[in-house]
């Protein structure tokens, strides 16, 4: 049964913090927005991501926090309540309601269709809604398809039989698993197996590289594996998982000739795009890959269909998420106004940042903050660099910070035009030094401009005089 026909400036399949930033920035230009969402409004990150792991993270670095600091340390007499870390973790994520975000997607005049969206055609959408009815939604300029990614279970013999934890079970758990066995070392495997681990469970990690955070800078694995062992994970590196089976209700993993037990199994070893039920096929596109777009996000070949946040596989990031969805909101107001769209690296429409300045922040014990390029992919790139570290333990903010405070910063520097190409930060309560240095490398501001940025003292921040010292020599 058809329930009808509605058409709109701007049909947006996905109603994650993406395509919530798609539509709003439609609304804010002039134009009517649709949001279609099956799930939750607010997806992946507001439920299953970054806060509930956020929050899973924090109790245990707070209590950490004031250990290093002696005359605090002394106060910290107990251990961390789980089940109050766990409920906390619960006001977050709204107990999985979704009223409040439905009710700022109405209040930004943003209509919303519940139900499994696909297309059907040029500048259509069909809706298969709870109710069992179909909405046929048409666009005047445009959809755009913000519908995320979800876990990849790779295929080893037996795994998706041992029904294995994905992200979504590992953030969202009632309890500690008596035994978690986490495979994968990148940003979710090390977040997550540093949460459970001191919230109570006891963890192996299993990483088939020989280190984990591979794509960042080496130093960075090195502190955040020796911090896991430290913590008492079982942290093995160079272990192929090739079988797993349940016993019982233990879950059993066959690594060449040795076997690992656990309670449950966490998949953390990447993503795949949910693009597979979504009808491209009716555009001539093929189904269940990224979405291949232009630096606009727009699908070359189909000029009213863009692709934006994990669907295209460029920056797989809640904030690059984001700051894509305000670049293409913007290209398509513009567009619909006729008005021509400047492709040109840092223009107003385009997601250069995804290429040359994506930020990220892996929530570990140490903090690994880092933007831009790393030296192993300025080498990549043939781009001539030099590499400038410094210990951020010998900063003074940082002794006032921590007793005993260590860490590591580290400048990647374009030695041609002698401005920023990346820059790693490896040290507790790092994050917040990110955007400094965000700035510079999206900036592109000239070392001769950066001794002018003067650091108040003491703070941690005088890491970036010392890292300039070092770079003059």
């Amino acid at each position: 049964m058809t329930d009808g026909e509605q058409t709109y400036d701007v049909i947006v399949l996905g109603a994650g913090s993406t395509g919530e930033n798609v539509a709003d920035i439609a609304v804010r230009g002039g134009l009517t927005a649709v949001l279609v969402e099956s799930e939750l409004v607010g997806g992946e990150c507001s439920y299953w991501a970054c806060m509930p792991s956020k929050t899973l993270l924090r109790g245990s670095e707070a209590i950490a926090a004031a250990r290093a600091v002696r005359g605090a340390a002394e106060a910290v007499t107990g251990e961390q309540d789980v089940a109050a870390t766990l409920a906390r973790r619960d006001d977050f994520t709204s107990h999985w309601d979704d009223a409040g975000q439905a009710s700022w997607v109405d209040g930004a005049g943003i209509a919303l269709v519940r139900g499994h969206g696909r297309l059907a055609g040029e500048k259509r959408v069909v809706v298969a809604q709870p109710d069992g009815t179909e909405l046929v939604l048409v666009a005047r300029h445009a959809v755009a398809v913000c519908t995320g990614s979800r876990a990849a279970v790779p295929p080893v013999d037996g795994l998706a039989e041992v029904q294995p934890w994905t992200p979504r079970e590992a953030t969202s758990a009632k309890e500690a698993p008596g035994r978690l066995l986490v495979l994968g070392g990148g940003y979710v495997g090390c977040e997550m197996a540093t949460a459970w681990q001191q919230l109570g469970a006891s963890v192996t990690l299993l990483q088939h590289g020989d280190r984990v955070l591979p794509d960042l800078e080496p130093a960075a694995g090195d502190a955040v594996a020796a911090s896991l062992r430290a913590l008492g994970v079982d942290v093995r590196l160079g272990t192929r998982v090739d079988s797993a089976r349940r016993e019982g209700g233990e879950v059993v993993l066959g690594c060449g000739e040795e076997e690992v037990r656990g309670d449950e199994v966490l998949v953390a070893t990447g993503r795949t795009a949910n693009s597979d039920a979504i009808g491209l096929e009716t555009v001539g596109l093929e189904p269940g890959g990224y979405l291949e777009v232009d630096e606009s996000l727009q699908v070359p070949g189909v000029p009213w269909l863009y692709g934006v946040g994990d669907v295209n596989g460029r920056a797989l990031l809640t904030h690059m998420g984001k700051y894509q969805a305000r670049q293409a909101g913007h290209a398509i107001v513009a567009r619909a106004r006729g008005e021509q769209v400047d492709l040109a690296d840092w223009s107003p429409s385009v997601a250069t940042a995804d290429r040359r300045a994506t930020p990220s922040v892996v929530f570990t014990d140490p903090q690994v903050a880092a933007v831009g390029l790393t030296a192993a992919q300025a080498e990549e790139q043939g781009l001539a660099h030099r590499v400038v570290e410094y210990p951020i333990g010998s900063i003074a903010g940082a002794s006032v910070f921590a007793d005993g405070y260590t860490g590591t910063a580290i400048a990647v520097v374009d030695t041609d035009r002698e401005v920023l190409l990346g820059v790693t930060f490896i040290g507790p309560g790092v994050a917040e030094l990110l955007h400094s240095a965000t700035i510079a490398v999206v900036g592109e501001v000239p070392i001769s401009r950066l001794w002018h940025a003067v650091p108040a003292y003491p703070t941690i921040s005088e890491v970036w005089l010392r890292l300039l010292e070092t770079w003059r020599g």
